[in-house]
C-alpha cells in the first residue's frame, strides 16, 4: 500500500454547521470534541476533549508532558489567551547545565545529529548549546493546569467528563492513522529510557497504519487527572514520578518547581490588517513576528499583487525575513527582558525601508535553536451556537519531547528547554524559573463585524508565516476557507533560502530575483485549522498535508 505522505491529491471542501464544529489534525479527536458539544459543552469543553484526545491519538505531536496555549472570542465578544507554560527548574543555571554536561558519561546522545547537530562541536566545552533531548531540556509542563483552568474558567462541564473520550481511546485502543505511524516510526530514536520504550512501543517496533494501539500507561495517568484534578500532576504521585525521572538522568526538575506552577490569562497583541484585526500571543510566543510580518507586508503593498505573481511571494517573504530576524532576537520571557515594540505600525514603517527587489543578504536571524524549525504540534479550533470561537494548541516541542517518560505514567516529558540559549548575553538565555522562547501560536481574527475566524498554523518556524498566508488568503485575495488552507505555500528558512512547494507559480522567477528557491515536501509547509463564524453560520477547514478534519452539526 502507498503511504506516501507528499501526496495529497484528495479533493476537499469548505465545511458548513450552525450548531458547532471542531477542526484539527486527526479524525478521532475530531469527533471526541463534537461528541462534547452534542452533550452540552461548550466550545471551551470541546477544545480540551480534543486536545485530551489528541494526546492519545496523535502521541507523535502532543502530551501532558508539554504546554498549552489558547486564543479565544467570548459569546459576549470578550477577546481572551491563556498561557499555561511552564519555566526552567528553579537550579537550571547555565552554569550548573554546563557543569552537568560536561560531566556527562555520554553528553553527545543529548545532540542528536538527525535534528541538525554537529556532536563533535556540540560537546565541545567552549561552544556547548542547550541540549535537544534529556533531563536538561525539560520544563515545567503546563498542559494539565491548562486544561483545568480551561474547563473551570471558560467551560461548562467538569474536567472528568471531558477526559471521557481520551480515557476511551487510550483503555480501549484505537487505529493509527497514516501520517502519525509515520512520525511514530521516524521519532523512535528519540527514546532514549526503558520507561519511553516500554510506553510506546509494541513488540519494540512503532505501529503501522491502521494497527490497533493502546496505551494503558498514559490511559491510566487520564482517568487520575479526572478524578483526582490536575493537582496529582503538580502535587502528587504524577508529579513525583515527573521530578524522580528528571533527577535520575542529572537533571534539576523538583516537585516544588511543578507545585509552584500556574496558568495566566494575558491581554492578546493584536494589529490591524487590511482592514482585519488579528489577535495573537504575547512574548515568550512567536505571536509579535506574525504581527510584524503582517504590518511590513502592508506598509510595502504585498497583497497587492497578483496572487501568481513572483512578486508577491518576495515581497511576504522578505516581510517575514525582518520579523524573523527582530523576533528570534528579542522574543523571549518579558519579564527577565523588555522588548521593543516589534508589533507596532511605527516599527513595521521603518523595518520596510531596508526591502527592495533583490533580496536581503545575511540577515542574522539569531535562530532560539536549530531543531525548532521543523517541529510539529497539534493545534484544534472549535466553534459553538453560542458565538465561543477558540483556537488551542497543544505541545511537546519536538515529537516524543525530550525521550523521558515519567516513569509508570505514560507521560512523555516535552523538550522545550532546547530553545533556550547558553549564551550569557542572549535575551532567551537560560535562567531559573525563566519560560522559554516559544514556537505555539494559535490566533483570532476579526475579518468583518460579526465575521471572526479562529486559525492557527501548526509547525515550528512555519507557524507565523503559515498566519501571514492564510489570512493574506482570506482577506487580500478573497478565498474560501479551504482554498486559503490547501493553496500552495513558501517558507522563510534560517539559512536564508527560500522554501516553496512544488505546485507554487512562478518559483523560477524568484530565482532569477535572487532567491535561494529550494522546493521542499509539502509536509515541511505546516498544518493549518480554522473555524469561521458569521453571523449565525460556521465554516470549517483543516489541513490537506495531515490526516486532518473537520467535523460539525
Amino acid at each position: 500500500m502507498d503511504y506516501d505522505l507528499d501526496r495529497f491529491d484528495s479533493r476537499r471542501s469548505t465545511v458548513y454547521a450552525n450548531r458547532g464544529m471542531v477542526a484539527t489534525s486527526q479524525p478521532l479527536a475530531a469527533e471526541a470534541g463534537l461528541e462534547i458539544l452534542r452533550t452540552g459543552g461548550n466550545a471551551f469543553d470541546a477544545a480540551v476533549a480534543t486536545a485530551a484526545a489528541l494526546n492519545v491519538v496523535e502521541p507523535t505531536s502532543t502530551g501532558l508532558g508539554g504546554d498549552v496555549f489558547a486564543l479565544y472570542r467570548t459569546a459576549d465578544g470578550e477577546v481572551g489567551a491563556m498561557r499555561a507554560c511552564g519555566g526552567a527548574p528553579a537550579d537550571a543555571t547555565i552554569e550548573n547545565v554546563k557543569r552537568a554536561l560536561e560531566t556527562a558519561d555520554d553528553p553527545s546522545a543529548y545532540y542528536p545529529e538527525s535534528r541538525g547537530y554537529a556532536v563533535d562541536e556540540a560537546t565541545g566545552a567552549d561552544d556547548l548549546e542547550m541540549p535537544f533531548l534529556g533531563p536538561h531540556a525539560v520544563t515545567v509542563p503546563g498542559t494539565a493546569r491548562g486544561w483545568e483552568t480551561t474547563v473551570e474558567e471558560l467551560g461548562r462541564l467538569s474536567l472528568g467528563d471531558v477526559l471521557e473520550p481520551a480515557i476511551e481511546y487510550a483503555l480501549e485502543g484505537y487505529p493509527v492513522s497514516e501520517a502519525i505511524s509515520y512520525y511514530w516510526q521516524g521519532a523512535t530514536e528519540l527514546f532514549s529510557d526503558e520507561h519511553a520504550r516500554e510506553a510506546y512501543l509494541f513488540d519494540g517496533e512503532a505501529p503501522e497504519p491502521g494497527q490497533t494501539v493502546r496505551l494503558p500507561r498514559l490511559g491510566e495517568s487520564i482517568q487520575l487527572i479526572a478524578e483526582a484534578g490536575a493537582d496529582v500532576v503538580y502535587e502528587g504521585e504524577i508529579a513525583e514520578a515527573i521530578a524522580e525521572a528528571v533527577q535520575s538522568k542529572g537533571g534539576f526538575l523538583t516537585v516544588e518547581d511543578l507545585a509552584a506552577f500556574e496558568p495566566e490569562f494575558l491581554e492578546p497583541v493584536s494589529t490591524t490588517y487590511n482592514g482585519a484585526e488579528i489577535f495573537e500571543l504575547p512574548p515568550n510566543n512567536q505571536g509579535l513576528i506574525a504581527l510584524e510580518a503582517l504590518n511590513i507586508a502592508e506598509e510595502i503593498g504585498a497583497g497587492e499583487h497578483p496572487y501568481d505573481s513572483p512578486e508577491r511571494v518576495h515581497a511576504f517573504a522578505e516581510a517575514m525575513k525582518l520579523a524573523f530576524v527582530d523576533g528570534h532576537h528579542y522574543v523571549t520571557d518579558p519579564e527577565y527582558e523588555e522588548i521593543p515594540p516589534l508589533g507596532s505600525k511605527a516599527y513595521a514603517r521603518e523595518r520596510a525601508t531596508a526591502i527592495g527587489d533583490s533580496p536581503i543578504r545575511d540577515p542574522e536571524v539569531g535562530v532560539p535553536t536549530r531543531a525548532a524549525e521543523d517541529a510539529d504540534t497539534v493545534l484544534l479550533t472549535v466553534g459553538d451556537a453560542e458565538g465561543n470561537l477558540v483556537s488551542y494548541i497543544n505541545s511537546r516541542f519536538a515529537g516524543f519531547g525530550s525521550g523521558l517518560v515519567a516513569g509508570e505514567t505514560g507521560i512523555a516529558l516535552q523538550n522545550r528547554g532546547a530553545s533556550f540559549s547558553l549564551d550569557p548575553d542572549h535575551p532567551n538565555r537560560l535562567e531559573p524559573g525563566k519560560r522559554p522562547f516559544h514556537t505555539l501560536v494559535p490566533a483570532i481574527a476579526r475579518l468583518d463585524a460579526d465575521d471572526w475566524a479562529a486559525f492557527g498554523v501548526m509547525g515550528g518556524y512555519m507557524q507565523p508565516q503559515g498566519h501571514v498566508q492564510v489570512l493574506s488568503n482570506l482577506i487580500d485575495y478573497g478565498m474560501s476557507e479551504q482554498a486559503a488552507l490547501d493553496a500552495p505555500r513558501w517558507r522563510y528558512r534560517e539559512d536564508g533560502a527560500l522554501g516553496v512547494e512544488e505546485r507554487l507559480p512562478n518559483a523560477a522567477a524568484l530565482a532569477r530575483r535572487g532567491h535561494d528557491v529550494r522546493v521542499l515536501p509539502p509536509t515541511l509547509f505546516g498544518g493549518a485549522q480554522l473555524v469561521r463564524r458569521r453571523e449565525k453560520t460556521l465554516s470549517g477547514a483543516t489541513e490537506p498535508r495531515k490526516d486532518g478534519n473537520v467535523v460539525g452539526y
